[in-house]
């Protein structure tokens, strides 16, 4: 009995210091510096703009590293805001409000401090592709990163441990994609906290898209930004400008306008729209078991477009089958009534490919 109880004290030991040994090397990989790097100053008055440099390693290049773009806009004393594009290189709406801004802002209309990344996740936004070409890695799925990781990896640390812990607010600004439209909206999680909730969904007045959704229950939030922000107390906002791989005028302009009057609302510009910001339709959008998925492969004839209220149990459309054309179309159905804040661009579908999301109108906010 003496010796089992030594044998089993023995492995428990060896338990305890694997444990503390692993402990360690987690609190080692979370204390690691960032190896992404910048001759930028962000701390430096006036306009500074170059590259956050990722490092690369490949056969052509043995030292090389992956530019990112970035420009900083420091003006002052006032609040420091974080701005992203191109965190999926598809999604271009973004991109465009991003570089206009740089181009065209005037450094004494700042009061503080703006850190513009219009291209963060740059191999995507070269490739025009959701994901990087370089490693697969989708930027808004990596967070908080590895120091050591793969370049994503990489971005997604430094944002996480430089650059979200110098800021007060963080605006990300999406797009539908090549897969997917949505209605031009801006949108986020709304925080539990009462006074962050109310902060966020003053965001969204401010911004004035036409739609703005709130979003409750997202799987995965903590490896996207705004659980990075979450976790840091940094105020989040997001949008959805259009999408289907192509450029919206309309949702553009409405973002262009919005910036001003956001940027103005958290009194980091001096100047912002003259007219009250325009009245913007609240949803909340469903959780994604809700969403409407094709379960049937081949080419997907869509019934119903965005912004149409749907009921409970109304087809959405049929998929038709190329390989056996003599057969039945696949139909498929709204499991849930709401309106239809989104829908997939690509006829061409596989069995799990999102067709539609759906939402709830919220008349009081």
């Amino acid at each position: 009995m003496t010796a089992l109880i030594a044998g089993h004290s023995s492995r428990l030991a060896k338990y305890l210091r694997r444990c503390r040994c692993s402990s360690s090397k987690i609190k080692a990989r979370k204390m690691t510096k960032s190896k992404v790097w910048t001759d930028i100053d962000l701390d430096r008055e006036g306009r500074s703009t170059g590259y956050l440099r990722v490092p690369h390693s490949v056969n052509d290049s043995g030292y090389g590293w992956i530019p990112v773009p970035i420009a900083v806009l420091k003006n002052g004393d006032g609040p420091s805001v974080l701005l992203m594009a191109g965190n999926h290189g598809d999604e271009y709406e973004g991109q465009v409000l991003l570089m206009k801004l740089v181009q065209n802002l005037s450094l004494q209309n700042i009061r503080g401090r703006l850190i513009i990344l219009p291209g963060v996740n740059a191999p995507a936004v070269a490739a025009g592709t959701r994901i990087s070409p370089i490693d697969n890695g989708n930027l808004n799925r990596l967070f908080p990163g590895e120091p050591d990781g793969t370049p994503t990896q990489m971005i997604a640390h430094y944002i996480d441990s430089v650059l979200l812990p110098q800021v007060r607010y963080c605006f990300d600004f999406h797009s539908g994609g090549y897969s997917s439209e949505y209605l031009p909206a801006a949108h986020l999680v709304a925080p539990d906290n009462p006074d962050l909730r109310k902060e966020a969904i003053g965001f969204l007045k401010a911004f004035g898209m036409p739609n703005s959704i709130l979003i409750q229950g997202l799987i995965g939030g903590g490896t996207r930004l705004l659980g990075s922000c979450q976790r840091l107390g940094v105020g989040h906002m997001s949008t959805e400008l259009g999408g289907a791989g192509a450029f919206s005028i309309q949702a553009y302009r409405a973002a262009e306008q919005g910036l001003q009057r956001l940027l103005h609302h958290v009194g980091v510009l001096a100047y912002g729209q003259e007219d009250s910001p325009p009245a913007t339709r609240f949803f909340l959008r469903q959780s994604t078991q809700d969403f409407v998925y094709a379960e049937a492969t081949g080419v997907f004839e869509a019934y119903v477009g965005l912004g149409e209220t749907m009921e409970a149990g109304t087809q959405a459309g049929v998929v038709h089958f190329t390989e056996t054309p003599w057969r039945d179309p696949h139909p498929v159905f709204f499991r849930h009534g709401g309106v239809v804040l989104c829908k997939r661009s690509p006829a061409r579908v596989k069995i799990g490919d999102c067709l539609f999301v759906t939402g709830t109108a919220v008349e009081a906010i």
